[in-house]
């Protein structure tokens, strides 16, 4: 059968090269609306809203601008690993790549970082996760964001209360080969299990099934109605407004922005407006 795309014909080194540096690409833009996200927090602005902008911006895209925990899986960590092993090798310094491999690492024990600011000690506390998979959609436990963030906190004395919709299996074979205790670790059948009596609760995976839930009954069912969103699939201002201590990746605390349709006015716009389109410009 035809391939239907453009064929490029190389040698195998540009082949492998262009493999390697499209996944670290990739893995780049994460990290990158990662660490926007992170200056988002402290200076009120939404990361969401900024993304959206962003995406616009033919340039850019919209893809891969999602702020959250991180990239994991088989490609991504695998291949920046080796880029950068191989420029490191060649006597270079990469260091892009290693900023973005620390990025991605930060992500992680940044939910932690908010789970401890809210709680204090977690010490005899219980925490729920929902989402152990990689991404959604998967029961792939490859490098996923889950394993780190339940070693760390198991490790500061909590109890864990876990779930995901098809990774149970596969996330109980992970935590095994990860040394992570299991029996810390209790495996739930549904996010309302996981909610009964925790302390707080971490969305690590975007799985649809987790945006349709019954926030009221969640918090009803908590010991303490803390909720982190790792993925950012909730809006802010609407769990606080259901009684939730809510913390998201880089959600600002202005007004929601509104994109409005483009016009067809050929009014040209305000002054300060052009220069700021003509300085944009310079740097295309």
């Amino acid at each position: 059968l035809p391939l239907r795309a453009p064929i490029i014909m190389t040698d195998i080194y540009t082949a492998e090269m262009i493999k390697y540096a499209s996944n670290a690409f990739l893995a780049t833009k994460i990290s990158f609306i990662n660490e926007i996200a992170q200056i988002c927090e402290r200076l009120g602005a939404d990361v969401k809203e900024v993304a959206v902008g962003m995406g616009y911006d033919k340039r850019i895209g919209r893809a891969f601008l999602d702020a959250g925990l991180g990239y994991g899986g088989s490609c991504f960590p695998k291949d920046v690993r080796a880029l950068a092993h191989m420029a490191d090798e060649a006597g270079l310094h990469p260091q892009l790549l290693h900023a973005v491999m620390e990025i991605n690492q930060d992500q992680r024990r940044l939910v932690v970082d908010k789970l401890v600011s809210i709680l204090g000690s977690l010490r005899n506390t219980t925490i729920g996760i929902l989402g152990l998979a990689f991404k959604a959609n998967t029961d792939d436990m490859r490098e996923a964001p889950s394993l780190d963030i339940i070693r760390w906190i198991t490790g500061q004395g909590a109890l864990v209360r876990a779930y995901d919709p098809v990774a149970r299996e596969t996330a109980r074979q992970a935590m095994e080969r990860e040394g992570i205790r299991l029996d810390l670790v209790t495996f739930c059948s549904s996010a309302y299990e996981v909610a009964e009596q925790a302390d707080a609760i971490i969305i690590v995976t975007d799985w649809n099934e987790f945006k349709s839930l019954d926030m009221v009954q969640i918090r009803n069912l908590m010991r303490r109605p803390v909720l982190i969103d790792g993925r950012n699939i909730y809006e802010p201002r609407e769990m606080v407004s259901l009684g939730f201590t809510y913390r998201g990746i880089g959600r600002g605390t202005g007004p929601a922005a509104t994109v409005l349709p483009a016009s067809d006015s050929t009014t040209p716009p305000p002054a300060r407006e052009r220069t700021l389109i003509g300085e944009s410009d310079e740097h295309r």
